[in-house]
């Protein structure tokens, strides 16, 4: 028989709250069977919940990660599932790029407006600020 697992140590062993993990199931992320009043996870829920993890730690969306995972479902072969992980992954790379491009724009601007600030409150005061 596979190993079941409680929500208090899927909780423990991926460092969540037993809530965060109630609202991945109210999300339709995991399935787990009950016993009674008691939530019993499956290897599949744990695989699953490892998967949601990962995504959140890439900055993908709940709603990205759900499509993804669920082509496991779909796709024995994870071919679909792969060339979404794919799409998903560019389009992040995309995004942050563009952070980062946004980023580098701002403080090169904020070492301006600086520079132009300390040059002009030395104007006023007669003596250079530390930069």
């Amino acid at each position: 028989m596979a190993k079941m697992y409680t929500i208090t140590e899927l909780a423990r062993e991926f460092e969540v709250t037993t809530r965060t993990i109630r609202y991945y199931e109210d999300k339709g992320l995991l399935s787990p069977e009950r016993q009674g009043q008691r939530r019993v996870y499956e290897p599949r829920d744990h695989v699953r919940l490892r998967l949601i993890m990962r995504g959140k730690r890439l900055g993908f969306s709940l709603e990205e990660i759900g499509e993804i995972i669920n082509l496991y479902d779909v796709d024995a072969t994870e071919v679909s599932q792969l060339n979404k992980f794919l799409e998903t992954i560019r389009r992040r790379q995309t995004e942050l790029r563009q952070h980062q491009a946004d980023i580098a724009e701002t403080l090169a601007e904020l070492d301006q407006r600086e520079k132009e600030c300390a040059r002009l409150l030395a104007g006023k005061t007669g003596r250079e600020t530390k930069e």
